[in-house]
């Protein structure tokens, strides 16, 4: 482990079949007003929105509804949601629902007492919070983000065709977080394995950067090899529980910080997907997946020794007589073999992209330099033609 650094998780988690129990406890401890933020509706179909209002009452709440977060929530949503907690002068915000919700809820907190408008402030501006925030707990109904346990909250600007996160710090990050496993199994299959593929490449944006031998990669390592075997597990059968619930643990393992600890990290998957999300409002783990496989091939030469740690470490392949190239694209390969069975996009072109809007997506995308190469614009448009 090189460098210095602090490591500090504020969020309590409660985690399984009886979990949701424990909003008795967390509830006493904030304001009597309730923003209760939810996205489509689909908690109303499956009874959980009747039980969490239940709670609520009985623990003598007065309920602020705000319904309608989208998967990509945007700029627009969030001015009205900061709107409705500023009228209601709202004590907490209850976020239930994926990691759309999530981050939805951290970027009210942060803006309910500020007069500035939150997309200039915080993702364009990128500044920090300077105003009283408002507490956020989650109730997860989608494995993928880890946003229950972080501080990230990403937004779409569609009229500047911008999708961009902000990380705030630990006062952002949800005071608690309530995790049945049982809530995801009524997904569709399309937005269980997107957010499975969210969950892995979140652990390959920390895992493919750095030389040094550190313990942050071995854990890595372990999460990547639980999630692929568990999401073989579940989609043949969606309502395994075992594996529902160890992918839910790893996807809020997968971006807590832990893994990041020691080391540098890339995202530029992340840059790319969200690009493109910014453009087609396409669900996030598709775009990631559509775009990972040609980015990992053009960064391969410039990272080549992880790469072939890849191959072995989480795929098993054996090492004996191949040199570092042919085990690194053995990895690659095997990657891609696990994709294609899960069933997530293989390219861009699934998600609606034509090479008219490449130079587009370009545009909207953020260099990052944490990786084994940093990017220039030409190389994103490769990659990106690539991806189609």
């Amino acid at each position: 482990m090189l460098g210095n650094f602090s490591y500090h998780n504020p969020t309590k988690l409660y985690f399984g079949e009886d979990a949701l129990g424990y909003l008795n406890e967390e509830l006493p401890k904030y304001g009597k007003t309730v923003q209760l933020i939810y996205g489509g509706g689909s908690i109303k179909r499956n009874g959980l929105y009747d039980e969490i209002v239940a709670i609520l009452k009985e623990n003598g709440k007065t309920i602020v509804e705000d319904a309608g977060v989208m998967p990509n929530p945007t700029a627009e949503k969030l001015r009205e949601g900061v709107k409705l907690a500023k009228e209601n002068k709202v004590d907490f915000l209850l976020a239930v629902g994926g990691g759309s919700c999530c981050d939805y809820a951290k970027a009210v907190s942060v803006s309910v007492h500020c007069d500035d408008d939150p997309w200039d402030k915080y993702y364009i501006r990128f500044e920090e919070p300077t105003c009283e925030i408002v507490p956020v707990g989650c109730v997860l109904t989608m494995a993928g983000t880890g946003s229950e346990m972080n501080g990230g909250a990403v937004i779409t600007n569609h009229e500047q065709k911008l999708k961009i996160g902000h990380v705030f710090g630990d006062d952002v990050m949800p005071k608690f977080s309530i995790l049945n496993p049982k809530y995801t199994m009524t997904l569709p299959k399309r937005q269980m394995v997107a957010g499975v593929y969210d969950i892995f490449n979140h652990i390959c944006e920390q895992y493919f950067s750095g030389e040094d031998d550190n313990t942050s990669d071995y854990l890595a390592e372990a999460l990547m090899k639980s999630v692929v075997h568990s999401s073989l597990i579940a989609v043949e059968n969606p309502e395994d529980y075992e594996a529902r619930s160890n992918i839910m643990w790893s996807a809020t393992w997968a971006l807590n910080t832990l893994i990041s600890r020691g080391k540098s990290t890339d995202w530029m998957v992340h840059m790319l997907g969200q690009a493109v999300g910014a453009i087609t409002d396409a669900t996030h783990g598709m775009t990631l997946a559509a775009v990972s496989l040609p980015y990992y091939r053009f960064i391969m030469p410039y990272g080549l020794k992880k790469f072939a740690r890849f191959a072995t470490e989480v795929w098993g392949i054996n090492p004996a007589g191949k040199s570092e190239e042919e085990l690194a694209n053995e990895g690659l390969e095997a990657l891609k073999n696990w994709m294609q069975t899960i069933g997530v996009a293989m390219n861009l072109s699934e998600l609606g992209v034509t090479e008219d809007m490449i130079e587009a997506i370009a545009d909207a995308t953020i260099l990052l330099d944490g990786g084994y190469k940093k990017l220039d614009r030409d190389d994103v448009v490769a990659v990106l033609k690539a991806s189609l």
